[in-house]
């Protein structure tokens, strides 16, 4: 029972974490606004009092004369806010594979010829190193399906759409079995 309890409530703190991080934000760090640096200055004339007599202005026949109102600052120019810049939608130009392997260009070329296009030979390379690596240390097949359909579905050139990650996965793992840990 109280195995059971502790489970549960290992089990809530791990969702009540979870659901804190979550919530702390959105990665949103793009301005809504851009602040003006304008001065807000508000400009009162009032009338100025005629002195009642010579003699209280300090000057003897002079009429005082009303200092000139402040100039008013110049309206601020209107700046549109700063935007990023649109990702480009075009297809990644081919990545440079003259220093691959034979090794390297047989198993890329099997991979496409399977419907898998990589958009770097490096994301595929890494993929089939890392089923390699872990065939030669007696991995299951289950642990190595996991990781190459997240890694196959991280991959910025896959298509859902095309096949699913599972598919793309099992193609990885048995193209890098017959074709790249030899």
């Amino acid at each position: 029972m109280h195995r059971t309890r502790g489970k549960v409530l290992g089990v809530a703190a791990a969702i009540a974490a979870t659901g804190l991080l979550a919530a702390c934000g959105d990665n949103d760090s793009t301005a809504t606004s851009t602040p003006t640096l304008a001065p807000t200055t508000t400009v009162t004339s009032q009338p100025a009092a005629a002195p009642t007599s010579p003699a209280e202005s300090g000057h003897e026949g002079h009429q005082s004369t009303p200092a000139p109102a402040p100039e008013q600052a110049p309206p601020a120019e209107t700046v549109p806010p700063e935007r990023p810049q649109p990702v480009p939608t075009n297809e990644v130009p081919p990545a440079d594979t003259s220093n691959l392997s034979e090794k390297d260009r047989k198993f890329l070329d099997a991979l496409k010829a399977q419907g898998v296009t990589p958009s770097s030979p490096d994301i595929a390379l890494s993929i089939g190193s890392y089923v390699c690596q872990g065939v030669a240390a007696g991995a299951s097949e289950a642990d190595l399906t996991t990781f190459v359909n997240a890694m196959a579905g991280s991959d910025p050139s896959f298509d859902p759409a095309k096949m699913p990650v599972e598919q793309a996965g099992q193609i990885y793992i048995q193209t890098a079995k017959q074709n790249y840990c030899q």
